[in-house]
């Protein structure tokens, strides 16, 4: 039998899609932290709200 095959189930899989407008501005200094810390847009926006949240406490 072969074995089986696509992507490894991961510990906490990332299922919600939230869609959100930004300005011209807000997305270069998106793209430049990004860049700066070699993350994908969507990780630096996870590390945002991850701080946002953080600072709640």
């Amino acid at each position: 039998m072969s074995p089986r095959t696509g992507r490894p189930k991961v510990d906490n899989p990332k299922i919600h899609d939230i869609k959100v407008r930004i300005d011209d501005k807000t997305n270069e200094k998106l793209i430049r932290y990004a860049d700066k810390y070699g993350v994908t847009r969507t990780e630096a926006i996870r590390r945002a709200i991850d701080l946002l949240l953080s600072e709640e406490k």
